[in-house]
């Protein structure tokens, strides 16, 4: 009797039980190392083996900026390449002590200023900082519920310090273990803290010129803060490290995978712990009972940062608190450093055209005094280096930056503008509510318009409004649309002798073919009636 014909299936599965069940074991051990090295966004093979391809550190800054190409272009590590072998969560911090001063702001709040001088890195020996002293001071503002005990923040204190500058951490409010003394909370757009510490600073120690170092979050609030500020701003130099930069953006991108709803996740249980710190205030003036409940850095937002800082919506706090919108008013040379593979802080954020010229959109200028630097890795605030994770690459490149900043002649120099005490404690607006608007001409034209208010003006007499009264109308649009014109024009010259160009090459067979025919037809003999 024949034997039955077994399926392909059967034969598959007799084939597979013949393999020791120990390499079974072996391919699931690879899979689930493929799939964490992936997961966790290890990525020490690819940096060993593409060191020269992938660990680049690509610059973006306008062609004609000075800041790079007298200060950006002698940094070293900004122009090598980034080497991460190993990561280490822990960072291995540097061991030392800070010493704590209590500021109090004018609505009553208390904000802990942790300090680190040269001379305690270098000597050992805690010393006041005299009035005299010129030492160039770099001011820190934090993360997202971090404050000066923070491994990052230990690096970039003690090795800022270490290269001969004088460190304070300016905690935000209700952290590094005090207490919330008045009803305002921090948040992603709060600049008033950063405004009044800079303030105090540069009254107590007038001859040491002022920096600073922004980290997440708190790079967010540093560059709105530059951007509000403009010229006015005493800071000499800034540096922002993996800024969200537009939060509706990043609010968006963190809920897309399940590897940033874990870093959502655990955010949120930050925020809440902190939270829980305050909770008479929070009880008082959020939603205690949403707070516990929320499961994601948004729902915080809602219960508790959009009560305490009166924002109508999320999305309106979201809108108003992004630094993107005030990139283009920063007067302050300005570093900034980003990884594209940022689980937090999405590199769709970045704006990339505020630091470079849109060759099609000649009229968009970026900000010369910008230089963005990116890496394809990198993550959130890490950059570690070396087989122990003994040093921050971004804190290397931040200090070698304000080192040749400070040596160079790009600092930038505080502009006094004198204005009424009335309008003092007016908060400038961002340049997206301001300038440019559209202004149409009886002929048609339209243009773009910035109107300025002067404040140092007063009102006119009743004679000086007469002639005011007469003086306004066709003439006043004409001078406008003149002015505007005449603008339009020069920003494009260019243009125009493009066009003429081009109208020249394409006029002249035209006008050759039109003297032939008028030649030949003058040449041409006339015919004589018989």
């Amino acid at each position: 009797m024949d034997d039955p014909i077994l399926s392909p299936y059967d034969l598959l599965f007799q084939a597979l039980s013949l393999i020791p069940i120990r390499h079974y074991l072996y391919a699931l051990f690879l899979i689930w190392t493929v799939f964490f090295y992936n997961f966790l966004e290890f990525h020490f093979l690819g940096d060993t083996f593409l060191h020269y391809f992938k660990c680049r550190v690509y610059l973006i800054f306008h062609p004609d900026s000075p800041l790079y190409h007298n200060v950006v272009s002698r940094c070293r590590i900004l122009h090598g390449r980034l080497v991460s072998l190993i990561l280490n969560f822990n960072g291995l911090p540097p061991v030392f002590t800070y010493t704590r001063q209590l500021f109090r702001a004018s609505d009553g709040g208390t904000i802990a200023l942790d300090w680190l001088t040269n001379s305690d890195v270098l000597d050992h020996n805690q010393k006041e900082i005299t009035k005299h002293d010129t030492t160039p001071i770099a001011v820190v503002v934090p993360g997202l519920t971090s404050d000066s005990s923070s491994a990052y923040l230990k690096h970039l204190a003690y090795n800022t310090a270490k290269s001969g500058w004088n460190v304070v951490i300016s905690n935000h409010r209700g952290l590094g273990g005090v207490s919330v003394t008045s009803d305002r909370f921090y948040n992603a757009g709060w600049t008033e803290d950063i405004r009044v510490v800079i303030g105090y600073l540069q009254q107590e120690y007038p001859l040491a010129p002022l920096f600073a170092i922004g980290t997440s979050i708190g790079a967010n609030i540093l560059v709105k803060y530059l951007g509000e500020e403009g010229e006015k701003t005493p800071l000499r130099g800034a540096v922002a490290i993996c800024s969200p930069w537009d939060l509706l953006i990043g609010d968006r991108f963190i809920c897309r995978t399940l590897k940033q709803k874990l870093y959502d996740r655990a955010l949120t249980i930050g925020l809440q712990g902190y939270a829980q710190l305050h909770e008479p205030q929070y009880t008082r003036l959020a939603n205690w009972e949403g707070i516990k409940k929320s499961r994601s850095i948004r729902d915080f937002d809602n219960h508790a940062t959009c009560h305490v800082g009166k924002f109508e919506t999320v999305d309106t706090y979201y809108r108003k608190s992004s630094s993107t919108q005030y990139v283009g008013n920063v007067a302050v040379p300005l570093l900034c450093i980003s990884a594209l593979d940022d689980p937090l802080c999405t590199k769709e954020a970045i704006p990339w055209e505020e630091c470079r010229i849109d060759m099609k959109l000649l009229w968009k200028r970026a900000n010369k005094n910008i230089v963005l630097a990116t890496t394809n890795h990198g993550g959130h605030l890490a950059f570690f280096e070396g087989l122990t994770a003994s040093s921050l690459w971004w804190v290397r490149a931040s200090n070698e930056f304000l080192g040749a900043l400070s040596c160079s002649r790009h600092m930038h120099v505080q502009k006094v503008q004198e204005s009424r005490s009335s309008e003092s404690g007016k908060q400038e607006e961002p340049s997206i509510n301001q300038a440019p608007f559209l202004n149409t001409a009886e002929e048609g034209l339209v243009a773009a318009v910035k109107y300025e208010q002067n404040t140092n003006t007063t009102a006119p007499s009743s004679e000086e409004a007469t002639q005011l009264l007469f003086q306004t109308g066709p003439q006043h649009n004409d001078n406008v649309t003149k002015r505007i014109f005449h603008k339009l024009c020069r920003q494009t010259k260019g243009s125009i002798w493009l066009v003429g160009y081009i109208g020249v090459v394409t006029g002249f067979p035209l006008v050759g073919m039109l003297i032939n025919y008028l030649f030949r037809k003058k040449q041409r003999p006339t015919k004589s009636n018989f």
